[in-house]
């Protein structure tokens, strides 16, 4: 999959590994991806997905700091997170949503297959033991997957992580990360005070 990677990507990392700072950077990022991709549904959809994905998201973050802690580098772990994603914007047929083709799921899957094995999650079932909470139900569109688009879409890369960095150069495996990241550079941190911030 190809992503991005900024200072505020480590800045994140760093915020969720954190206590109390962790919880208010969660929801923070998942205020953001739920904007994000909120933006990327069909007209009209956006508001029966959101309670879904704040929900689904808010799993995830769990999965992330699980994948840091198996070794996984900041790039990866964020990548398994997107793939979850991805499994359950397929299931849902939410295809103008997702960030790789329907036909690389599979590829993607394989790539973290013994993470993915250890924790329960599948294709169809996305979250497997991180599914820590309810989530809501929202309406599917199944017809999409007889045909799927994928506008968001970027193929061709499920072999491995791609990063794009603010340069706009792409990398293979990720950036080295800084030595010297400052948390309050993760989104959401500027509005948390001193106190909080040396929790």
């Amino acid at each position: 999959m190809k992503l991005r990677q900024n200072v505020r990507h480590f800045a994140a990392k760093q915020a969720l590994t954190m206590p109390v700072i962790g919880d208010i950077a969660t929801q923070k990022l998942v205020d953001l991806h739920v904007s994000v991709f909120g933006k990327k549904a069909e007209e009209g959809r956006r508001e029966e997905r959101e309670p879904h994905m704040e929900a689904f998201f808010d799993c995830t973050f769990d999965t992330y700091v699980a994948a840091l802690d198996a070794g996984f580098s900041e790039a990866e772990a964020r990548e398994i997170t997107h793939i979850q994603a991805n499994f359950d914007f397929y299931n849902h047929g939410w295809t103008e949503m997702m960030e790789f083709p329907a036909d690389e799921l599979e590829a993607h899957y394989e790539r973290y297959e013994e993470f993915f094995r250890r924790y329960d999650i599948t294709i169809a079932d996305p979250l497997g033991e991180f599914r820590t909470r309810e989530i809501p139900t929202a309406p599917s569109t199944p017809e999409k997957l007889d045909n799927p688009e994928h506008p968001h879409a970027e193929g061709g890369f499920a072999d491995d992580v791609y990063v794009e960095d603010e340069d706009g150069e792409l990398r293979v495996g990720g950036q080295e990360e800084p030595e010297d990241v400052d948390v309050s550079a993760a989104p959401g941190m500027q509005d948390v005070d001193d106190e909080d911030a040396r929790a």
